[in-house]
């Protein structure tokens, strides 16, 4: 095995591993090696054994069973099934070359030896009738594992190895196997083929013999080179021997052995020929049911053989013939005569073979049981007593010796002194702990846990085989195999490859560079789900279920993104920003004045600086926040067209609504009033105010130099040609007795002339004195007074008329109301001053009350901004 020492296999052969593969010691590395090697040097006879037929004694079990004696001899993990000790390669050892090939302790296996052998003899001495001296020379002891047997004079004295060429094999040297020596095998190989085994000394059995040799397939039609212990091979074609019937062939594909029974089915006869079936040909020989029934050559009987072939033979009654007891012989008796009783006793020899028939002469068999009474013994010899010599004698005491297993009693009933092996099963528990011993109750130590225990890796590939019991001092093998586990990561296509192994994979060493939604990426190691954890390396299964993990393991989630980055103010103030973490979502406020428009659109907010009624956060969504202040102001546009009417609306956006009030319009003339809607009139042009303001009747103004009014269609501005007025106006003279008609234009000059402006002139004077008085003016003016004097009523002679005192109150009470309301012109024109001075004075205290608050609240609010601003300015020294 030296040349395997230094085997390494070449770098690229060799996957990609991870970091965490490299920690492995040289013990492991060499078995790798060793492991390796043993797969390309066996790799061979494995195909051949697979390839071969079954009738090669070395097989693919037997192959594996020397590389697996390879590879526990080169990874130390032999263990002597007796002591259940590890075996190191300086022990002395001693290995069985039957079947099993195990590996002892050499003082383990001649304890064993000679226990065995001595136990062995002392049994044959105490069953068979021989000395002891001869049972100790014919003593075997068996393998502790196999159980094959060996004599006594091959209980081994001495260390040799594997081969048997080396005693005391050198333990020190590291480029020889241990317990080797170094050297070839050179046993010979199985199945006696001449040659021997070229393999450095090993353990185990010695492998086919690997040498070509020139052989025919089992049929014999090719002939082809082929390795000496698998020179036994099939050519796959028709096999084509002729078989036993020497009319048909094989049709079977080559194979080892003799041919198959002949399958063609054809039409037979039976031996005698009655009847006819198809049969197989290698079942043409048959004989049916029916009789023979041919008659024989007496003439009289017939034959009562069944279906045969060939003459029926002689009539069995012919010739001399004896009574039935056989003492007297009758001669010339013919075939269907019958032999008469001779009358003396049978005499035959009975089934008990001690006595004989007494009856007579009899046809027929004698009495099946023997009723002569004899004196009998039991087997144990404790009870004697007669009885029949067909009954057996028997007692009811029960044997007390202890049984060769020196633990448990006889108890058999009336037992004759040799009694029999223990029955009872040994269910000691072995010294491996793990089972009890399954072998009849026996003395002695009991034979070692045959079972062996495989170690292997988590997939199965690389494993060892080691005794029952020892599986705890030994390590699971380093598989070369990649682990089968796919990464559930982000990293899955990027990951390194890792060796098998039990438990869970080991972590992922990639930066996890997993994105935020702000748009950073993380930076710490890969903290992504795990996939499910292999078993943990056991090999004791629980009494209880397996809680093994079969679910992947999630992962963690990044933690919050620890960039630096300037972050504004809950405002969003210029130049008010923050250096702050990306995942700290903290609002600050900057202590500055908002500003910002209210929803009127027209001022601007003046709280200190807090958050947006809609803000958008870090996941894309809007977060109501605080609300800047109502506007209360009124508003204070000017409408489109002007209006002198204010909105009635509070402070808003956009345009104010239409002006709906009413605007009264008088006529131009003043002899109407007009009601239009604002927004209406002031959407005229001055051409179409001027036609809509116009009553379309006449002017209804006074004249400014006379008392008549404008004769025009109502109209704007002054009334035209005041001075050619062509009414007609009574001219009087200063006593108005005499009077004429005058056209007012030319009462207008008339007064001119005199000196006098028209204007001035009243009403009731207007033409009044014009005209010159005569002679028939003072007549005139004395008729008048003392008609005048006659018709002043006389208060103290005034009578209320008749039907007033006979009147309905109602009617008193209305014309008494009446009374009281009839007011002057001129009183009503004095109240209606009065009451328009008295809204006009109010609604100027509106105003004015309207405009100084307003102003005020100005005032006031530029007093808190500088307050604010104070405050703020402060807090800033501070700091």
């Amino acid at each position: 095995m030296n040349t395997t020492a230094n085997y390494h296999p070449p770098p690229s052969s060799q996957p990609p591993f991870s970091d965490s593969d490299l920690d492995s010691d040289s013990d492991s590395e060499n078995f790798q090696v060793g492991s390796d090697l043993s797969n390309s040097i066996f790799k061979t006879y494995l195909e051949f054994s697979s390839s071969s037929s079954s009738s090669s004694s070395i097989t693919a079990v037997d192959l594996s069973k020397i590389q697996s004696f390879l590879t526990s001899s080169s990874s130390g993990a032999l263990s002597c099934l007796i002591c259940l000790e590890r075996i190191r390669p300086s022990d002395p050892t001693w290995s069985c070359s039957s079947l099993c090939f195990a590996l002892f302790h050499l003082l383990c296996i001649q304890s064993w030896a000679r226990q065995s052998s001595d136990l062995s003899a002392a049994r044959a001495a105490a069953r068979l009738p021989i000395t002891a001296e001869t049972a100790a020379k014919q003593a075997t002891w068996n393998c502790p594992k196999c159980r094959s047997s060996y004599s006594k004079s091959e209980i081994p004295r001495c260390y040799l190895c594997f081969c048997g060429k080396l005693r005391d094999p050198p333990s020190d040297n590291p480029w020889i196997l241990p317990h080797s020596c170094g050297e070839i095998c050179n046993r010979p190989l199985p199945n006696n083929c001449g040659h021997f085994c070229l393999l450095l000394c090993h353990p185990g059995p010695c492998p086919s013999c690997p040498k070509s040799v020139k052989a025919r397939c089992f049929c014999g039609s090719v002939e082809d080179f082929r390795r000496c212990g698998f020179k036994n091979f099939s050519c796959n074609k028709l096999c084509k021997k002729r078989l036993d019937c020497n009319k048909h062939n094989c049709s079977e594909i080559c194979h080892p052995g003799t041919c198959p029974p002949c399958r063609a089915r054809e039409t037979y006869r039976c031996r005698c020929g009655k009847k006819e079936e198809e049969k197989d040909c290698c079942d043409r020989d048959y004989r049916c049911e029916n009789e023979c029934k041919k008659l024989l050559n007496c003439g009289k009987h017939v034959c009562e053989r069944g279906c045969h072939g060939g003459d029926c033979g002689e009539c069995p009654l012919q010739g001399n013939r004896t009574c039935p007891c056989g003492k007297r012989i009758y001669e010339g008796l013919p075939c269907d005569g019958v032999a008469p009783v001779c009358g003396a006793t049978c005499n035959k020899l009975l089934n008990c073979g001690f006595h004989r028939c007494p009856e007579r002469c009899h046809k027929g068999s004698c009495v099946e049981t023997c009723r002569t009474m004899v004196k009998k013994a039991c087997r144990c010899g404790g009870l004697k007593k007669e009885v029949p010599c067909y009954q057996d004698l028997s007692c009811e005491r029960k044997c007390l010796r202890m049984r060769d297993c020196g633990r448990h009693a006889c108890k058999r009933r009336c037992c004759d002194g040799d009694c029999p092996p223990c029955s009872e099963v040994c269910d000691k528990r072995l010294r491996c702990k793990n089972h009890k011993c399954p072998a009849p109750c026996h003395r002695g130590a009991c034979a070692p846990c045959p079972n062996m225990v495989t170690i292997s890796c988590a997939c199965g590939e690389t494993h060892f085989e080691v005794p029952c019991g020892t599986e705890m001092d030994h390590k699971p093998p380093k598989c070369r195999k990649l682990c089968k586990i796919a990464p559930l990561c982000r990293h899955a296509s990027t990951s390194k490859p890792h060796r098998c192994h039990y438990g869970a994979c080991p972590p992922c060493r990639a930066p996890c560079e997993e994105e935020y939604p702000c748009g950073h990426k993380c930076n710490l190691r890969c903290h992504g789900p795990r996939p499910p954890p292999n078993p943990e390396f056991t090999l004791k299964p629980k009494k209880k279920k397996s809680n093994h993990q079969t679910e992947c393991t999630p992962g963690t989630p990044c933690p919050p993104c620890p960039e630096l980055v300037w972050r504004p103010c809950v405002g969003e103030h210029f130049g008010a920003e923050r250096m702050m973490v990306c995942s700290n979502t903290t609002r600050f406020s900057c202590d500055n004045l908002c500003g910002n428009l209210l929803p009127c659109g027209n001022h601007y907010c003046t709280k200190t600086c807090h958050p947006l009624e809609t803000q958008p956060s870090s996941s894309g969504h809007q977060k109501r926040s605080e609300s800047c202040e109502v506007c209360n102001l009124p508003c204070q546009k000017v409408r489109m067209p002007k209006c002198s009417h204010p909105c009635s609306l509070p402070c808003h956006p956009g345009e104010c609504l239409p002006c709906k009030v009413l605007v009264k319009r008088s006529c131009h003339c003043g002899a109407m009033v007009h009601a239009f809607e604002c927004i209406h009139y002031n959407n005229l042009s001055e051409k179409d105010q001027v036609a809509a303001r116009s009553c379309g009747g006449p002017c209804h103004r006074k004249l400014p130099n006379c008392t008549h009014l404008c004769p025009e269609i109502c109209h704007v501005d002054k009334c035209p040609a005041p001075d050619k007025c062509s009414k007609k106006v009574t001219v009087r003279c200063k006593c108005q007795t005499l009077k004429k008609e005058w056209i007012c234009q030319d009462v207008q000059a008339a007064y001119r002339d005199t000196g006098n402006d028209p204007k001035d002139i009243p009403k009731n004077q207007f033409g009044l004195g014009l005209l010159p008085c005569n002679s028939d003016c003072k007549s005139k003016v004395q008729e008048v007074e003392s008609a005048l004097q006659l018709r002043k009523p006389k208060v103290l002679e005034k009578k209320e008329p008749e039907n007033e005192k006979h009147g309905p109150k109602r009617r008193k009470r209305r014309d008494r109301i009446q009374e009281g309301k009839q007011v002057s012109r001129f009183q009503e024109f004095v109240a209606s001053v009065k009451r328009l001075l008295l809204f006009i004075i109010i609604g100027a205290a509106l105003i004015a009350v309207t405009y100084y608050s307003y102003k005020g609240l100005l005032q006031l609010s530029d007093w808190m901004n500088e307050v604010e601003l104070q405050r703020a300015r402060r807090r800033r020294s501070r700091f």
